[in-house]
């Protein structure tokens, strides 16, 4: 984990200018009333003070935030879209280039970096909100924990599709006791766009995805088809368990997860057990960064078709496969777009009824 250098200088700059920004501080509260994504929200009239419930801390907020500092794509795409990039003071950790549309807003940005920063390198930004999609980014191993941050009066929120029915300690990626529902990313929107201070566009964000959810899945039943999904790594490759992201899509559209057996949240299954499963459809993440082997979806396909294990495969031989960006296949508002994909997908192969 990044370590600040004994710099007091630096602490006492970043600390003093957090207290002089409007103050947003994380603090113990009793009861509160409302909802949020994972559990409760009390708001004065005025919208503000705000306090969420979010993995198992309380969140409070005095006024909105006017730097934040967004430590996943997950949490930066749901801040763009809700037309919030003049308050963002920077983001990391990017698997995929920005969602369609958001282009011009993301350039305005600040990208800290490709992956995790330092944490010096967040505090340089001044931040007076600092949001990530995964527990793993604000823990240990990650940038920061988040009692680091509160420590500089510096509130933090973490997606609640990583904690909700989820065990981060289990290993590896985590497993999930609760499958993961879309209505956990939609608490996510809304409990931004509150933190915010424009609930009104988080409201209108969540009732568009869902009209697309509605219009892609209408009348589309794929029972009696399995799909696999693969994220990364040829050698020992990461696939979807059952209730994850990909099983949100999966049962939107009606299908099978191949591995639906499995509770892991990425399992790494050797090649011999899928040729055993024998899937009908390949979901290939389609990734930019460069951390794993067979990153690209052009990479997966070019070793799944010249493998011995996998190249007799039925999807193979079909040449069935569905491209997703790496954000749809995790939970993130891109889940939307990943049902409306898979669903098309399952349409033009003719295994849609």
């Amino acid at each position: 984990m990044p370590v600040i250098r004994t710099a007091p200088v630096l602490l006492r700059r970043r600390t003093a200018a957090l207290l002089i920004a409007p103050a947003l501080l994380l603090t113990a509260c009793g009861g509160s009333e409302g909802d949020s994504a994972d559990g409760e929200t009390e708001k004065s009239a005025a919208g503000f003070p705000l306090t969420l419930t979010d993995c198992g801390q309380k969140v409070t907020l005095k006024s909105a935030p006017k730097r934040v500092v967004s430590l996943n794509q997950g949490t930066t795409e749901i801040l763009l879209s809700l037309g919030l990039a003049d308050r963002i003071a920077g983001t990391a950790t990017w698997t995929d280039p920005v969602l369609k549309g958001l282009e011009k807003a993301n350039a305005t940005v600040p990208r800290l970096a490709d992956n995790n920063p330092s944490f010096e390198k967040v505090l340089d930004a001044e931040p007076d909100f600092v949001t990530a999609s995964f527990v793993s980014t604000l823990g240990k191993g990650g940038v920061a924990t988040r009692e680091q941050f509160e420590k500089l009066g510096v509130p933090t929120y973490v997606s609640p599709s990583d904690c909700a029915g989820k065990d981060n300690d289990s290993g590896g990626d985590g497993s999930r006791s609760t499958p993961l529902t879309l209505d956990i990313v939609y608490g996510e929107i809304r409990d931004l766009s509150r933190a915010m201070g424009v609930k009104e566009r988080g409201d209108k964000l969540v009732a568009q995805l869902k009209a697309r959810v509605t219009k892609a899945t209408t009348g589309l039943d794929a029972s009696g088809t399995s799909l696999m999904y693969w994220f990364a790594n040829a050698q020992s490759p990461y696939l979807a368990g059952c209730c994850g992201a990909p099983g949100a899509i999966t049962r939107a559209v009606g299908a099978k997860n191949a591995f639906s057996d499995t509770h892991d949240e990425w399992p790494q299954i050797n090649w011999e057990t899928v040729a055993d499963r024998d899937p009908d459809v390949i979901v290939l993440g389609d990734l930019t960064r460069k951390s794993q082997t067979a990153e690209t979806a052009k990479a997966k396909i070019h070793f799944l078709e010249t493998n011995a294990a996998t190249r007799n495969l039925t999807a193979v031989k079909k040449k069935r496969y569905i491209l997703l960006s790496g954000q749809a296949m995790n939970p993130s508002i891109r889940t939307v777009e990943g049902i409306e994909q898979v669903a098309a997908g399952l349409r033009d192969f003719g295994l849609a009824k």
